[in-house]
This record gives C-alpha cells, sequence and structure tokens, in this order.
C-alpha cells in the first residue's frame, strides 16, 4: 500500500481539501486497495474539528465526498506514509523541522510541484478570504492530485 499524506497549518481547508479529491480520484480509478491517503495539520489548533464548511461546499458541489477530521501532524507521519504533501513553505519546514534522518526529508515534497495547469509556487490559505480562495484550492487540488495519481501509477502502483 503506497500512503500519502497531505499537510497544511490547521488541517481544515488545504490539507483535507487534498485528502478528499486524491481519495475520490483513487477511488474512481479502482486503486483504493493499493493507494491510501490522509490529511494533517502542522499546528494543533483544530485537532478533533470536521473540515471547514466552506471548503466542504465547494468539494461536495463538484461531486467529491467529504470526510475526515483534524489531526495534527506527528513525527510517526516519517513511517508511516511513503509521500508528504506540502501546501506551503512554512508548512513544509515545520514537517522538515521533525525528520530524523535523509530518508524522512527526501518523502517531504511541495504539493504545487504536481500542479501542470496552475503555476503558483503554493496553495494559498483560503481561511480569511472569500469563496473564491475556496474554489481555487479545490482547482489545484483536483490539478495537482490528476497528476499525483498518475506519478504514482507510473513510479509505484
Amino acid at each position: 500500500m503506497y500512503k500519502v499524506l497531505f499537510v497544511c497549518m490547521g488541517n481544515i481547508c488545504r490539507s483535507p481539501a487534498g485528502d478528499n479529491v486524491f481519495r475520490h480520484l483513487v477511488r474512481e480509478a479502482g486503486l483504493a486497495d493499493r493507494i491510501s491517503c490522509d490529511s494533517a495539520g502542522t499546528l494543533d489548533y483544530h485537532v478533533g474539528k470536521s473540515p471547514d464548511p466552506r471548503m466542504s461546499a465547494v468539494l461536495r458541489r463538484r461531486g467529491i465526498p467529504v470526510e475526515g477530521r483534524a489531526r495534527h501532524f506527528k513525527k510517526a507521519d516519517f513511517q508511516d506514509f511513503d509521500l508528504i504533501l506540502t501546501m506551503d513553505e512554512d508548512n513544509r519546514r515545520n514537517v522538515l523541522s521533525l525528520a530524523d534522518s535523509p530518508a524522512d526529508e527526501h518523502k517531504v515534497k511541495p504539493f504545487a510541484e504536481f500542479c501542470s495547469e496552475h503555476d503558483l509556487p503554493e496553495v494559498p490559505d483560503p481561511y480569511y478570504g472569500g469563496d473564491e480562495g475556496f474554489e481555487l484550492v479545490a482547482d489545484l487540488m483536483e490539478d495537482g492530485c490528476t497528476n499525483l495519481l498518475e506519478h504514482i501509477r507510473k513510479t509505484v502502483a
């Protein structure tokens, strides 16, 4: 089983969007027995909460089921996941600060590297903005997760 972890700051907007979009694509591709995913936050102040209702509404309008609860990124995630995708540079630095080895560090990649239709260097946090920010995040997730699935299919699945 190949395991992917999506990471943002609070684990209620960007990373659960990635988790849910990717899970949806994996299920549609019939690969749920070979690829799994989850999400986490580098800060722990939303632990146990459902994904942000605004992000959830955008995904559901696109036909993507929404599930999951916020959790905090932990050191053990390096052993539990094959690929750790961070939404921005602050989250990448926070995750890398917990790495014990070059092998741990190698698992950490910026999610935006998988986007081909968008050229933003990071996934912007929509939390304090309007609806357009949540739509942009969903666009980025659909773009990057589609390419991520193809990448995994070619390299490991």
